[in-house]
Formats: structure tokens, C-alpha cells, sequence
């Protein structure tokens, strides 16, 4: 099969197909006497593989260091268990982050204090990072710091 015939079968674009051959995702396939590629039902699997394996949060990366052992067949239950259970771990901690994240950001929300026509400054709008990214300690004092005294 051709490259656009690949690409449909997958659901992909040329352009992925091709992409995936430059990474090593998937082998360079033989050449017809025009030149055009000429994909097997292997690279069809592979392509899928890695649509699948992307599909479930694995970076190419992660992707390119398993496909040999999926190529060789050599890829057991256990490696794909730990795989997975790795990839659950690293989605659990990004959640927690999250979940900071956007509680320094309500916070950051509720401690503003300029009327709400008003602009508000780059001074006033930044803060260092606290370790998620909002700063939101840091914020609350230089908007309090900023706010006039009421007599």
C-alpha cells in the first residue's frame, strides 16, 4: 500500500506517516520502482500502536523505547503493567499539581481588590512562583500592599 492508503487505513495524515519514519516510530519502508514507499500491514499495526499508546498519555518518547520489544514480540504483561502503572502514577501527580494550581488561583481570585473596571497593573498582576506556578501568597501582600487606606 501507498503512503495516502497507510495514512486512511490509520486514520492519519501523510504528513504523521512520515513524521513517524523520521522519528524511527516506524521503519523506512521498501521503495517501489517509481520510488513511491510501499507500506505493509506491519507498519499499519505500528501506526496504531503508536496512535493508542499516545492516545493514553505516552509521549513519543516513551513510545520509542518500548517498540522494540512490541516489534520482537518480546513485550510481556508485566512490562506493559508497569508501563501503565507508571503512566497512572505520573497522572495522579499532575492532578495534584493541578489541584494546587487552581486553589491558588481562586485564592489569587478573591484576594483581588481594585473595583473591576479599573486596569490593573503588571506590577500588580505577577507574582514569583510558589512552586505551582500562581504565587498566590506573594500576590496577596503586593495587592494588599497596593490597595489605598480607607478613612
Amino acid at each position: 500500500m501507498n503512503i495516502s492508503q497507510l495514512a486512511k487505513a490509520v486514520g492519519v495524515s501523510t504528513d504523521t506517516v512520515r513524521y513517524y519514519e523520521k522519528q524511527g516510530l516506524i521503519s523506512a519502508p521498501q521503495r517501489q520502482a517509481n520510488g513511491y514507499r510501499r507500506y505493509t500491514d506491519t507498519h499499519v499495526d505500528l501506526v496504531r500502536f503508536v496512535r493508542g499508546a499516545q492516545a493514553l498519555g505516552f509521549s513519543l518518547a516513551e513510545i520509542r523505547a518500548i517498540l522494540p520489544q512490541v516489534v520482537q514480540g518480546t513485550l510481556g504483561r508485566t512490562e506493559i503493567e508497569q508501563q501503565l502503572k507508571a503512566k497512572m502514577a505520573q497522572i495522579d501527580a499532575h492532578m495534584a499539581q493541578l489541584k494546587t494550581l487552581k486553589k491558588e488561583l481562586a485564592a489569587t481570585f478573591s484576594a483581588l481588590r481594585c473595583a473591576p473596571h479599573q486596569p490593573v497593573a503588571a506590577a500588580h498582576a505577577t507574582a514569583p512562583d510558589s512552586g505551582s506556578g500562581a504565587g498566590v501568597a506573594v500576590a496577596r501582600r503586593a495587592f494588599a500592599k497596593r490597595q489605598p487606606q480607607s478613612t
